[in-house]
């Protein structure tokens, strides 16, 4: 579809005919899901502008509103009191002016003054089909219409056009921003400015990248870096794209890791160790994280990533695609980033039951959460299998795998993580999505699946003796 000309309102007021017209479709949809964030019509990704602004969470999502692809992107909103019943609010980015008209690309937001502050990518190509790509500042003082600013950042020499997905923060009364970027030899980077004032922005320089601070080649872009600081480590979180698979690392077309060590701002420069995936699933990409009033580090994922071939999901057919993950607490322990589930969550609970596993146990579910804790395992392997999927652990091995049925049903794909050993397993399983929380966050398996059934048969598998309590939770349908 194509709405070049149209004003905000028309652009705006297409969009929301369409989510209308589409709405039955929609919600008719077995798949649709109880308690994550996704679109009400359309195409979903990366989360956006995640903030805590005058009492509640706000959450801001890509959104194609006219089709299940990506296109020109708006930038779709939805707000919350708990992070776990959430509304969905009006549209806060229409793609309706020069420097954005291809799409509002990925940005954050920060609170300043008790006026919301939103920064963005302006996507652009001309009719040569040359893309060109401006930061964006648009603001908002009740959190729910916005007033675009327009650029304020114009790609620096030495990079290309792929400059974009701003993120912005505070560190000793100072703002700062990092952008993923492209150098002009094809490098993925993240570079930093700085600010007094929020509009007027000093370039720093790059600080991280493929071929610096000791890496070789890594990827060709680094998209959607979020920089923080967590229990005396400063934090880089981003989205490399173009890394070769190896062995168990890297299995999906685009991976989301994080390095974290020390950074000087004033060079800048960051010494930092290795790379470490957030994520072993199939479904995870471009997260962003925000610090609450508690002062915890949260963080959401797009539970999807670059669509591969014809791994085609069936909510097409009811036109939406992708969700959010569930929203995650972050820490750090012993060297390694933890995520687990928010407390809030706890809220969804209701039907709790408890038993001690045994080979061949089973229950049906289709909506639940579960937490196994395992005071023993002699088996060398030990499965869960969930409908079409399963779980293992390999004891002698020291690896954890989760197998699904490929969505165009040819064969069974599969991802794994080293894991030496296994003392709990929660899965949030929900109506067409799964998230594995291994030891307490220390590794996570997050997947979108679709079983025909609607309950679901888990059963247990094990070669050898496994003492283990499981408390499993039906949990309540709060997002429609």
């Amino acid at each position: 579809m194509h709405h070049k000309d149209m004003t905000n309102t028309e652009l705006t007021i297409a969009a929301y005919n369409n989510m209308a017209a589409q709405q039955d479709t929609v919600q008719s949809d077995p798949f649709r899901l109880h308690y994550h964030i996704m679109p009400p019509i359309g195409l979903l990704n990366d989360p956006n502008g995640f903030v805590y602004f005058q009492g509640q969470y706000h959450l801001f999502y890509q959104w194609n509103p006219f089709e299940t692809k990506h296109g020109r992107k708006f930038w779709g909103h939805v707000i919350s009191d708990d992070l776990v019943h959430w509304k969905q609010a009006p549209i806060a980015l229409a793609p309706d002016q020069w420097y954005d008209k291809d799409g509002c690309y990925s940005g954050s937001a920060v609170v300043h003054k008790d006026t919301m502050y939103v920064f963005y990518t302006g996507n652009v190509k001309d009719e040569n089909g040359i893309r060109v790509s401006y930061q964006c500042l648009a603001t908002s003082n009740d959190g729910l219409t916005f007033e675009k600013k327009g650029p304020i950042i114009h790609v620096p020499e030495g990079y290309t056009a792929h400059f974009r997905d701003p993120k912005v923060f505070q560190k000793a009364g100072t703002w700062y921003m990092v952008i993923g970027a492209q150098t002009e030899d094809e490098q993925g980077a993240v570079v930093l400015y700085t600010s007094t004032d929020l509009e007027n922005w000093e370039f720093i320089g790059p600080f991280a990248g493929s071929k610096m601070n000791g890496f070789g080649e890594f990827g060709y872009m680094w998209e959607c870096p979020d920089l923080f600081e967590l229990d005396g480590n400063d934090v880089l979180i981003f989205s490399p794209q173009g890394l070769e698979a190896n062995g168990y690392l890297y299995n999906n077309i685009y991976q989301s890791g994080y390095v974290a060590g020390t950074l000087d701002t004033e060079k800048p420069a960051f010494a930092h160790g290795g790379f470490h995936e957030l994520d072993r699933g199939f479904d995870f990409y471009a997260p962003q994280t925000t610090e609450d009033p508690k002062g915890r580090r949260l963080l959401f994922g797009w539970m999807g990533n670059a669509e591969e071939g014809d791994n085609r999901h069936p909510t097409i057919d009811h036109r939406w695609i992708h969700a959010m993950t569930i929203p995650r607490k972050v820490t750090w322990n012993d060297g390694k980033l933890l995520q687990q589930p928010v407390e809030e969550l706890k809220a969804l609970r209701q039907n709790k039951t408890t038993f001690q596993v045994v080979e061949g146990l089973e229950f049906v579910g289709s909506v639940f959460e579960s937490e196994m804790l395992i005071q023993a395992c002699h088996a060398d392997i030990f499965s869960i299998v969930i409908g079409k999927n399963k779980l293992t652990y390999n004891r002698t091995a020291g690896t954890f795998s989760m197998e699904r049925q490929r969505f165009d049903g040819r064969g069974i794909e599969a991802r794994h993580c080293r894991l030496t050993n296994l003392e709990n397993i929660r899965i949030f399983k929900d109506t067409s999505s799964m998230e594995i929380f291994l030891n307490n966050g220390e590794e996570v398996f997050s997947s979108r699946m679709f079983d025909d059934a609607d309950e679901t048969r888990i059963v247990f598998q094990a070669d050898g003796q496994i003492e283990a309590t499981v408390h499993k939770w039906d949990l309540q349908k709060v997002l429609a």
